[in-house]
């Protein structure tokens, strides 16, 4: 598999991930959802990019029994790397990777008929027993077998002889909101349909509903496991979270002032001269854009931190760059700028910059390019 060069000796923006942030907001859930609760550190998409190894391994090390991934080949960087906890597979994969979800020992999500018999006829080829989970959809209607046909594929799976069904688990459309109805309305079918698998004889030792949110929000969705993902990072399922949880976020984005420029009052800057300066300036330009993972839409919306200072971007950013007006700072080249983080008094979250943006926080963090370098602090912890 070719990857990215590793830039870090040759420019200055890089993502700081501080893994002792990662292990105290699992430490929280833990603590908060008592020993009978297990947790699914959910590493998908690269950990929200953060960095699925090194952030999985301090996730099992703050509590976290289990890591959860959408595709096959997470998973197989996940046990390349050593880990031999439970994985589980959140999505079905195409029935043709059903061969290489059963050589890895996966934990697969189960909601269509088709699968189940790819995953049983391979199982069967190979020798072995697979614990599996069945996606319920309670009414989020994305991807889940439905109520009325849960207990053919039950049936299947139990029947099937190579197939042990472990759990049994939903999503929730609206967790992002602490009181929802709707909320309220999926968990009453997801026991109901619970229920009626007991009646017919079919044990399922775990149940999840709860993500970050519900984890804290619903009781009644944490059942006997949370998978733990958005905040889990530090970041909040949505603002009214706030004020719910304690979280400590565990990414910052920094970048330098890599030249000061002069532009006089009138002139404008960058593509399309979307910004024209009222009086002379002067301009910082940072070694950071689009290609990076910093939205074209932030163009004339979002504020850095330069010498614990607020300053304005301003003008269109670009592929590989973008300016600030660097106001009064005093600032010159080489001076550390701050994206998301911290710099003396001041601090931009990674929730300011989606709300600037017109999007949310999960998008931000999984925008952030291969490109950008990331660096750990808080401890490596021992590999797995």
């Amino acid at each position: 598999m070719d990857r990215m060069p590793d830039l870090q000796g040759h420019r200055h923006t890089a993502i700081l991930v501080d893994l002792e942030n990662i292990r105290r907001n699992v430490r929280m859930f833990a603590n908060r959802l008592g020993e009978g609760v297990q947790i699914m550190a959910v590493v998908k998409a690269d950990a929200y990019g953060h960095g699925a190894v090194p952030v999985a391994r301090a996730a099992l090390e703050a509590g976290a029994t289990r890591l959860g991934v959408a595709l096959v080949e997470e998973a197989e960087q996940l046990r390349e790397a050593g880990f031999d906890c439970p994985l589980h597979l959140l999505f079905e994969p195409p029935p043709g990777a059903a061969r290489r979800v059963v050589e890895l020992g996966l934990i697969p999500t189960v909601y269509s008929q088709g699968y189940a018999e790819a995953l049983a006829a391979e199982a069967k080829r190979q020798g072995t027993r697979l614990q599996v989970h069945i996606k319920l959809d309670t009414g989020m209607h994305r991807v889940g077998v439905s109520p009325r046909r849960l207990l053919d594929l039950a049936r299947y799976l139990t029947f099937s002889g190579v197939l042990k069904i472990e759990g049994l688990y939903t999503h929730l459309a609206m967790a992002a909101e602490p009181s929802s109805h709707f909320t309220v309305r999926q968990m009453e079918i997801f026991h109901q349909c619970a229920e009626r698998l007991e009646k017919e004889g079919i044990q399922v030792p775990l149940r999840h509903a709860a993500a970050s949110g519900a984890a804290i929000s619903y009781p009644d969705a944490v059942q006997s496991m949370v998978r733990l993902g958005i905040a889990m990072y530090g970041c909040y399922p949505s603002e009214e979270y706030r004020s719910m949880m304690s979280l400590a976020p565990a990414l910052s984005l920094t970048t330098e002032v890599a030249e000061v420029m002069l532009v006089r009052k009138g002139e404008g800057l960058s593509y399309g001269l979307t910004h024209y300066f009222e009086r002379d300036s002067r301009v910082g330009l940072l070694p950071i854009g689009y290609a990076d993972g910093l939205f074209r839409a932030l163009s004339n919306r979002m504020e850095v931190l330069i010498r614990g200072q607020r300053c304005r971007q301003v003008g269109t950013i670009c592929m590989d760059l973008c300016m600030v007006d660097l106001g009064d700072t005093g600032a010159v080249q080489g001076d550390e700028v701050v994206i998301v983080g911290s710099q003396g008094d001041e601090h931009v979250d990674v929730e300011e910059v989606a709300s600037r943006a017109g999007t949310i926080n999960y998008e931000v963090l999984c925008h952030l390019t291969r490109r950008v370098p990331r660096r750990y602090a808080g401890g490596q912890p021992e590999a797995s």
